[in-house]
């Protein structure tokens, strides 16, 4: 059941969607918190990660487990895998086709139902190899 009608309607809120559905970087609270601080000179961090639980809770956005200190967030809630440079952190969408009989395979092997699967992988970006090869 969807819960999106469980919570009162916010302006931060819609912001923080709004803002986290414009943007492909896949950024920290604290960088919400930099953003919609233009906007609302009153927020806190505490409004930001309450309403960022809001927005999972309603499943308009999505938490990366990044393995990474901070938590990072993606507003493209549509399946789909990520990216993770090692080196600077940034997190990439990968455009390549959804693995769709990997909850088959995984279930039938183990005997358990799977819904959904989520991969992210791990290496070094473009950017940070480009910086590598200038350094020297």
């Amino acid at each position: 059941m969807m819960n999106r009608h469980k919570y009162k309607r916010s302006r931060q809120r819609e912001h923080i969607l709004k803002l986290l559905r414009n943007t492909d970087t896949h950024p920290t609270a604290s960088w919400i918190y930099d953003e919609l601080k233009k906007e609302f000179t009153n927020l806190s961090m505490g409004t930001v990660y309450r309403n960022v639980n809001i927005l999972i809770d309603q499943k308009l956005i999505v938490k990366i487990e990044a393995g990474s200190s901070f938590d990072r967030f993606d507003g493209n809630v549509s399946p789909h895998y990520h990216f993770i440079c090692r080196d600077c952190d940034s997190i990439y969408d990968l455009p390549m086709t959804l693995l769709e009989d990997l909850n088959d395979k995984a279930g039938s092997s183990t005997g358990h139902t799977v819904y959904e699967h989520s991969i992210n992988f791990y290496g070094q970006c473009k950017l940070c190899a480009e910086k590598k090869d200038y350094a020297f």
